[in-house]
């Protein structure tokens, strides 16, 4: 442990020292005001006749090295309960209303064919984390959490909800918004002089993304190493209350055939808080709450030999997320809030949703350098399925060093209800523990990325070699990217409130891109990519390898071709079905070599037809497998989106294995009738566990996220249409202000 996290902090002292120099570029002032602002895209007010706006935006797509086409201002204000923004998105020229690019009507739209304007708060001025709030020009409003320093796009949280104001319109030659968000939704130190900010434009027509503060293109739009000063004319104070209640009533109905049990309709109530203790600090509570309205997750044909990952979607868990979840790394994560709220059923050894009773979070900022979060989560006895309550607990901490990198601590409790109801409350046998410390690596240009990390868990039984450790570091520069990792996962080691597949391991890693830009109108980017990576232990040797070799093309288009060839080398330590359909399994012990092609393509995404398209052909185990999978996606305006997700797997096996071709089939219609009424029907067909699932929602945002919500969900075999699953919700739930 104390090699990795001490290798980890003298490299980034040599960074910090050699690599993170970088020019500040001038920040933009905001003036206090007390005039009214009325939000209706007219900027009459004399607010906005004057005062510094910021100007000049740069390209960041196709190019980082000139200035925007399509030029934007900002100019922000502030009174004592809103930050206000105005914002001029200019055209070259005039342009039709309907020529501007937007998918849906839906809130928290995203996709680079969107045209829109993004404003990113970092009102801690860590570079770390940081607000989103975007809106397009039919006044689509999103908003997201920003974490990690938006290194990777998947840094970008905009299933996270609040209120705020907004207003667009369209006029011939550019469009404007104007926005009110309110203090409270923000978290800051009171009494701040400045933030940082950026911000971002997508232009369909002009193909363009450019930002304020300027970004190299081998990075993503939303990095925050290149923030630029929000400086206030006079210390922006923290609003007096504080307080949100959202509260909920449903209604529903449920029927599983699969085991005989009709739960006619009944009542639910229940409801969230939103509590801001101090400044910067938030609690959470909630009280039974209810998740129906969730998207139900995109099924995906498993072809692999371990569990699958699913992102959290649940509002609840949500909010500074981060804190919790970005501990570990990809496959090796000591804490997934999908654990909770999920249990065995005993009678049938299936992963069932278990009821939450009650929780709490509380998490944020102490000051600029010291993050907290502590959550706890209670849910319920079922003694229909044999299933024990059980109580979650994680704190985590987490330290600012250097200019952008952090020093992270977490503990994860899980406690198991007594089963004879008596003293003591939780079975002294029966809990799952981890601890662990995290260094997250960013040099201030974010050139240098790394993380390196040691956690332990802890069992009744508590047996030795229950550890992991991992070191990682990534080189990034315009035109090459390198990486290399080590990771070292002990047999023991048993995170039952996190997500790692496999366990006894030990893993090396390395990469390396390099990237031509050329001067062509067709490409805007290209070059090859090699990956390579290890995984043996001591008892079996090595158990897995996968060397990879890849060719990338972007093009000015936004369209994406990549073509590739890998070799992939596993050992058996269990007998697996390489199909997963109950055929003969191939026998632990065996191992198998395999060479295979890839090609992957991303069409314009700005075109009304869309496709995006895996297929992949070669070896696979001691047969063939050729596959295909993708998306069909056409959009009829902002009104329409329909879809087709489809996935083809051809596998060929000698006896006595099984032959197979899987399919799955999930067409999706997402009907867009205004800014407040939506309407998404899903299926899924999917022959490899030989189901389909219908899920089909009506939302009606009757209110500032406040909605009525009407979801119906089956499942039943694809044969006979005899159903195995059905359910019907009603829910209806209000954001109330105090």
């Amino acid at each position: 442990m104390k090699k990795f996290l001490l290798l980890g902090f003298l490299f980034q002292m040599f960074c910090f020292g050699a690599f993170s120099q970088r020019e500040a570029l001038p920040g933009l002032i905001a003036d206090k005001v007390k005039e009214e602002i009325k939000l209706d895209g007219v900027l009459e007010e004399a607010v906005w006749q004057g005062g510094d706006w910021a100007t000049n935006f740069q390209q960041f797509f196709p190019s980082d090295t000139s200035l925007a086409q399509a030029q934007t201002k900002v100019r922000i204000v502030f009174d004592d309960k809103f930050i206000y923004i105005a914002a001029v998105m200019q055209n070259l020229g005039p342009r039709a209303p309907n020529e501007y690019v937007s998918t849906s009507l839906r809130r928290d739209y995203r996709g680079e064919q969107n045209d829109g304007v993004s404003f990113v708060f970092d009102t801690f001025n860590d570079y770390t984390s940081a607000f989103q709030f975007g809106i397009n020009p039919y006044g689509v409003q999103r908003e997201s959490l920003i974490a990690n320093g938006g290194m990777m796009s998947t840094d970008l949280n905009l299933a996270w909800d609040n209120k705020w104001y907004s207003e667009a319109k369209i006029y011939e030659d550019h469009w404007i918004a104007e926005i009110a968000i309110p203090l409270s939704t923000l978290r800051f130190n009171d009494g701040a002089m400045n933030w940082n900010v950026n911000f971002y434009r997508i232009d369909s027509k002009y193909n363009e993304r450019s930002t304020w503060s300027p970004i190299p293109r081998n990075f993503n739009v939303i990095n925050l190493a290149y923030l630029r000063k929000l400086i206030f004319s006079e210390p922006i104070k923290k609003p007096g209350a504080n307080l949100s209640l959202i509260p909920y009533v449903a209604m529903a109905t449920s029927q599983n055939n699969l085991e005989g049990i009709n739960n006619p309709p009944r009542p639910a109530i229940g409801g969230d808080a939103k509590i801001g203790v101090g400044p910067a600090l938030n609690m959470d509570l909630t009280v039974n709450p209810d998740f129906s309205q969730v998207e139900v997750d995109e099924q995906v044909t498993n072809l692999e030999r371990f569990e699958i990952f699913f992102p959290e979607r649940r509002q609840f868990f949500l909010e500074n997320a981060d804190l919790f979840a970005d501990f570990g790394s990809r496959n090796v994560r000591p804490f997934f809030s999908r654990r909770i709220g999920v249990d065995v059923d005993t009678t049938t050894g299936q992963n069932v949703q278990n009821q939450i009773l009650f929780g709490g979070r509380l998490s944020g900022k102490l000051d600029e350098n010291w993050r907290i979060g502590a959550m706890n989560m209670q849910t319920a006895n079922d003694e229909q399925r044999g299933i024990v309550g059980k109580n979650f607990a994680v704190a985590a901490i987490q330290r600012k060093v250097f200019s952008r990198s952090n020093i992270g601590l977490i503990f994860i409790n899980r406690e198991t209800l007594n089963e004879k109801v008596d003293i003591p409350l939780f079975d002294p046998t029966k809990y799952n523990r981890v601890a662990g410390i995290d260094y997250n690596l960013a040099s201030k240009d974010n050139t240098w990325q790394g993380k390196f990390y040691y956690h332990k868990s802890f069992d009744h039984e508590n047996p030795s070699n229950s550890d992991v450790a991992h070191g990682q570091l990534a080189y990034e520069k315009t035109h090459i990217r390198a990486a290399a990792a080590f990771s070292d996962v002990g047999e023991n080691y048993n995170p039952e409130v996190g997500f790692t597949p496999r366990n006894d391991y030990k893993r090396v890693f390395g990469d390396f891109a390099y990237r031509f830009f050329p001067r062509s109108k067709l490409i805007n980017r290209h070059g090859p990519a090699i990956e390579t990576e290890f995984l043996w232990n001591e008892r079996l040797g090595t158990t897995d390898e996968l060397h990879s070799l890849v060719y990338d093309v972007r093009f000015q288009s936004l369209a994406q071709l990549s073509v590739g060839v890998s070799n992939r080398y596993t050992y058996l330590f269990a007998s697996f079905d390489p199909t997963r359909t109950g055929g003969v399994p191939l026998e632990a012990g065996t191992d198998y070599r395999n060479t295979f092609a890839t090609l992957r393509y991303f069409s314009n995404p700005r075109k009304k037809v869309f496709v995006t398209l895996i297929a992949n052909a070669g070896e696979y185990f001691t047969g063939t497998l050729k596959g295909v999978q993708g998306t069909m996606s056409w959009r009829l305006g902002y009104l329409a989106n329909i879809s087709m997700n489809f996935s083809y797997n051809n596998i060929r096996l000698p006896e006595p294995q099984n032959n197979a071709d899987l399919v799955l089939v999930g067409p999706r219609i997402d009907l867009t009738f205004t800014r407040s009424l939506f309407w998404t029907t899903f299926i899924q067909y999917n022959n490899q566990i030989d189901n389909i699932n219908i899920n089909t929602r009506l939302q009606w945002r009757y209110a500032p996220v406040s909605d009525l919500f009407l979801v119906y969900t089956d499942n039943f075999f694809p044969d006979t249409f005899a159903s195995k699953q059905r359910a019907l919700v009603m829910k209806l739930n209000y954001w109330f202000n105090l």
